[in-house]
């Protein structure tokens, strides 16, 4: 019986070996962790604007796409083979975008296309964090929250003026 046992705990400690080291776990960490805060941080944004994608939907692209990278990262997986990784995550995460992208009866009444655009972004941020491109990952999250708060604002100030010409 202890021989059964031996061979149980044995195969499940197998099972757990593709982490090597302290070092490793906590890059794994860190990169997961790192992804799902940045995510996090842009869905909060769009559900703070009450989109419907929101802090759960990008935290969890995000460490999807940073997972998608790492794995294959720890098999060990050549450059060209992490193309074809990185095209198939942006394959799927077109598709997933193009769910929220609803339209209306005219054929400017798009809606959902800036949430689209932000879980694409959001993806490539996973990626980045995956790849262990943290400062570009941090880089990329600032300036899609400069595109999601400040932009708008921008886009405001010029029509009021372009309107207040228009009276004139």
């Amino acid at each position: 019986m202890s021989s059964t046992w031996q061979q149980i705990s044995s195969t499940v400690v197998a099972e757990f070996s593709d982490v090597k080291d302290v070092g490793e776990i906590t890059t794994i960490t860190v990169r997961l962790l790192m992804a799902a805060i940045l995510g996090g941080i842009l869905g909060f944004e769009r559900e703070h604007r009450g989109k419907a994608a929101g802090v759960r939907t990008h935290m969890l692209v995000a460490i999807g796409s940073a997972l998608f990278v790492l794995i294959p990262l720890q098999a060990g997986i050549s450059d060209a083979e992490m193309s074809r990784v990185m095209q198939g995550i942006i394959t799927g995460i077109g598709f997933l975008g193009a769910g929220a992208i609803l339209k209306g009866h005219d054929e400017k009444d798009l809606k959902g296309l800036t949430t689209a655009a932000g879980i694409w972004v959001t993806s490539a941020i996973g990626v980045a964090a995956g790849l262990g491109r943290e400062s570009l990952a941090i880089l990329c999250t600032f300036l899609a929250l400069v595109v999601l708060i400040a932009i708008p604002k921008v886009v405001d100030v010029l029509e009021a003026k372009h309107a207040a010409k228009e009276k004139q």
